[in-house]
């Protein structure tokens, strides 16, 4: 690996050195190998949580928390490199990590990004989680945290499990009235944007804000 570098190596020999060692009768790689498979690629293995992870036989407690620590140290990367980031200058990286974080969640989550008065985001945050097809707003909280932040302008986004991305008449109806709660306090809604499979609507790009 030392001469090779890292990107010589193999999709399951990379997972097999956070694995650290194999299990009875199976090598690093080889489990490596068999997780990959049965959560249908890289993208599938560091999207599942630690009760899916449990489930696997012989695959204990130090080897999950390996697995599990890659995608939220990606998450915390990618949320570094988010904040401070002119939105209107950048959008393309906002939605890429608004896709890195939403696009896998079996759940909807209702996020908002919080701008400054130069549309630089200055946080974000999940304020809302439901069910797989509806996550319950609260327009009061939202208007709440915002003005905590002292921010001059919002990004409205939530996540679609099922994988479209065509909003729905609740998605419609929420973005009005948490736009009508903003206006009374000064607060842009600069955009509403859900996320899907890979995919992502944007209100802003289609003349709805």
């Amino acid at each position: 690996m030392i001469s090779g570098g890292t990107r010589s190596l193999s999709d399951a020999e990379l997972v097999a050195i956070l694995l650290r060692s194999g299990i009875k009768n199976k090598d690093a790689v080889s489990l490596a190998r068999e997780l990959i498979v049965k959560f249908g690629g890289l993208r599938g293995l560091f999207s599942i949580g630690g009760a899916e992870l449990k489930r696997v036989k012989g695959l204990g407690q130090t080897k999950i928390c390996s697995l599990l620590v890659v995608s939220e140290l990606t998450r915390r990367y990618l949320r570094e490199e988010l904040i401070g980031k002119a939105y209107v200058r950048e959008p393309r990286a906002v939605v890429k990590y608004l896709k890195s974080t939403l696009r896998d969640r079996k759940t909807e989550v209702f996020k908002v990004l919080f701008l400054d008065k130069s549309n630089r985001i200055i946080d974000e945050r999940d304020l809302f989680e439901g069910t797989i097809d509806e996550a319950i707003v609260h327009p009061r909280e939202v208007v709440k945290t915002a003005l905590e932040l002292y921010a001059a302008g919002l990004i409205l986004v939530h996540n679609h499990p099922s994988g479209r991305i065509q909003p729905s008449p609740e998605d419609y109806d929420i973005t009005r009235k948490l736009q009508s709660a903003c206006d009374v306090v000064n607060i842009r809604v600069l955009d509403h944007i859900i996320v899907g499979d890979n995919k992502h609507y944007s209100f802003s790009s289609h003349g709805i804000l």
